[in-house]
């Protein structure tokens, strides 16, 4: 059985009936900025503070005032638009057709609605309808002329998205080119990409290993992933793909089934989930179903989508601005239960960022018991207004890490008082402090935080950074017990004599650990550089920076302009990596590791450049172009004195457009007067 926090809403529309035009006004302004910051968390930020369920509960709540009092909408509802604002980091690509979002519903009754209003709307008309699994992805769109993928756009607003073709090559089971005689010159693919339930597990567990903080669900992870910058990255994260929709003017397709017959004919990864049905008892027979039986897929499924299968239908029941009136996705309720909270506890982690957890009565749970889960932050305690011994809901619905969703205020302990967030860090005492935008505490005593020096070394030792395997967190934490290790410098001071006594040690493991210390000194730049632990300074960070600076003393001393002038290295990274070189200790332990023997310059010399053409000029560079990779542009740039930019401002002197160059640019260019230039013009400019 399932516990959530009450949501009467019969009571709530009676309640707005009830309202004044003042009050309606206030609630209305309430809900709309609260359902934006949520949409933000969601769409922008890969994240959320609150599940599904009570995203839905708020949004049909502003629903019914706005229907109550419709000259009251605000402009920015949320009711009115489809997703998110696309992204300034990629190109901006309108679809051709738009990609709207379904209506959902909780509720078995309102699917019985829907297939009533379906018959009553298309009156004596055969009806049968496609069910399928929604999976709890990200939407995507993908365009193929002549047999060949083109362009891979994200749902966005609905109207227009981002263009991630770079970063969806990556997904392994996204055909680059199809074949067949009865495939149509152009035609577009829709569907959802995802990390795998085991993929996600693995990329928690290596996080956890590092001292990071988790990821909170498999949707959020795969949102990010798509978001980032580098495809490198993206590829090794391990993304998926389910195939469902068909479109193209060039085909008379009679029903969404034979669309999605031709894309299995045609290799997409379609999953073979979907059922025809004909009565509201059989789409509830496959609701149950799945019910079920979604934990064993590869992908989280939080529901069901139930689509009019013919075309011809769909197209006589037409769509609202926001969702076709032919389909609606019945969503599962996530698996929650309530039990007592006993206490809240606070975890360190390696950046000194401070996590809040539940500590409950132990409860059942979607097969487990449960006994932690998480709150977030200070934001979410007060969101919640937890009180000691609270009787709270706790739901693992996607979620690795169970979490506390609402409380039960009706078994409220008289005189039970309200859970302040902490002030101090729980480890060294040392009072907490909170970025100006950011939503976590922080305790800002890295020399001296026991969870952050060890969180530290243990990222330092890690694949990805140092890669000594020989040390685990469990040797990490020894090291630490026994005074043997406080700076991850200490690590190339140990001798044999010091660590052959410890437990669990002997004369291979002694050995082993000493040899893969001695070997980590041939470790790269850029590993020694993420190895430091930069707040803020993740891989893909320290691999650009060590490139463009190419050693430790150009990047300690370069200014917030050089540093953002990096590509993708953003004003927040910049001012974290000025931070860093401006401490003393930390200027301690950089000599400490370069009297080790670590590697703090890159190994390949640095290019000779071939003329001072370009000195002192500012460069941006986008679009497709005939003659050049953009990676060529930019070393055509660098290599005569340039410099290459990540963005449009009045520092620029020139922007390098190609073919589908993005329109913002082009405008905001336009606008501060800039000069534009096409590739033939930059390479005349340095012909010489």
């Amino acid at each position: 059985m399932s516990f959530y926090p009450a949501y009467p809403l019969k009571a709530t529309i009676l309640a707005f009936n009830l309202m004044t035009i003042k009050e309606a006004k206030k609630e209305i302004a309430r809900l709309t900025s609260l359902i934006n910051y949520y949409n933000k968390q969601y769409f922008q930020d890969a994240r959320s503070e609150i599940s599904d369920y009570e995203f839905d509960q708020l949004l049909e709540k502003l629903i019914q005032l706005e229907n109550q009092f419709p000259a009251l909408r605000l402009k920015d509802s949320p009711t009115q638009s489809v997703g998110e604002a696309p992204s300034k980091n990629f190109e901006t690509v309108y679809h051709q057709y738009p990609m709207l979002s379904l209506s959902n519903t909780y509720s078995e009754k309102e699917i019985d609605e829907f297939v009533k209003r379906i018959h009553k709307l298309l009156k004596e008309e055969s009806i049968e309808f496609f069910c399928e699994l929604k999976f709890d992805g990200v939407a995507m769109s993908l365009l193929y002329e002549h047999g060949a993928l083109k362009r891979v756009v994200t749902r966005g607003d609905g109207e227009k998205g981002d263009d991630i073709m770079r970063n969806a090559k990556t997904i392994k089971t996204i055909p680059q080119f199809i074949k067949g005689s009865d495939i149509p010159q152009a035609f577009e693919v829709r569907g959802e990409a995802f990390i795998p339930r085991a993929t996600f597990e693995a990329l928690n567990k290596e996080r956890a290993s590092q001292g990071e903080e988790l990821l909170a669900n498999p949707r959020n992870a795969a949102s990010g992933t798509l978001k980032m910058l580098d495809a490198t990255v993206v590829a090794q994260r391990g993304l998926d793909c389910y195939l469902y929709v068909l479109i193209s003017d060039e085909m008379n397709l009679p029903t969404h089934e034979a669309g999605v017959k031709l894309l299995e004919k045609w290799g997409f990864h379609v999953s073979p989930t979907y059922k025809k049905c004909k009565t509201v008892q059989e789409i509830m027979n496959y609701i149950d179903h799945w019910k079920t039986k979604k934990s064993n897929l590869p992908a989280e499924v939080d529901g069901i989508v139930v689509k009019v299968n013919r075309i011809a239908q769909q197209n006589k029941l037409g769509a609202t601005a926001k969702s076709p009136r032919w389909a609606i996705a019945y969503k599962y309720k996530p698996a929650s239960t309530s039990t007592v909270l006993e206490k809240v506890i606070y975890q360190v982690g390696r950046t000194g960022a401070i996590t809040p957890v539940a500590q409950l009565q132990p409860v059942r749970l979607a097969g487990t018991t449960v006994k932690r889960a998480s709150l977030h932050n200070a934001d979410e305690i007060e969101r919640l207004n937890l009180h000691e011994g609270d009787t709270v809901f706790v739901e693992k619905g996607g979620e690795i890490i169970p979490k506390v969703i609402g409380v039960d205020v009706v078994k409220r302990k008289p005189g039970s008082k309200a859970i302040p967030f902490i002030t101090h860090c729980p480890d060294c005492a040392t009072p907490l402090t909170r970025e100006e935008g950011e939503a976590v505490h922080y305790c800002p005593n890295q020399k001296n935080c026991p969870p952050q020096i060890k969180g530290g070394i243990a990222h330092f030792v890690h694949r990805k950074a140092m890669d000594i395997d020989s040390i685990g967190s469990k040797t990490v934490a020894l090291l630490f017990k026994k005074g043997l290790v406080h700076t991850p410098a200490d690590l190339y001071t140990l001798r044999y004599e010091e660590v052959y006594p410890l437990e669990g040690f002997k004369e291979t493991a002694t050995q082993n650990l000493l040899q893969g210390i001695a070997h980590s000194k041939q470790m790269p730049f850029e590993n020694v550089l993420f190895a430091l632990g930069i707040r803020h300074v993740g891989e893909t960070a320290a691999e650009k920076l060590a490139h463009h600076f190419q050693n430790i003393d150009a990047l300690a001393h370069a200014s917030l302009e050089e540093l953002t002038a990096v590509p993708e290295i953003g004003e927040k990274v910049a001012k974290s990596v000025i931070t860093y070189f401006q401490d003393t200790h930390n200027l301690q332990l950089l000599a400490s590791l370069k009297q080790a023997g670590l590697k703090f310059a890159t190994e390949k010399s640095k290019a000779t450049q071939q003329s001072q053409l370009l000195q002192g000029k500012n460069f941006v560079i986008s679009g497709v172009f005939k003659n050049f990779e953009r990676e060529a542009l930019k070393y055509i740039v660098k290599k005569n004195g340039g410099k290459v930019l990540s963005s449009i401002s009045e520092k620029l002197d020139y922007l390098i457009a190609g073919e589908k160059a993005g329109p913002t640019k082009l405008a905001k260019a336009k606008k501060l007067g800039i000069k534009i230039l096409s590739e033939e013009a930059l390479t005349k400019m340095v012909e010489q």
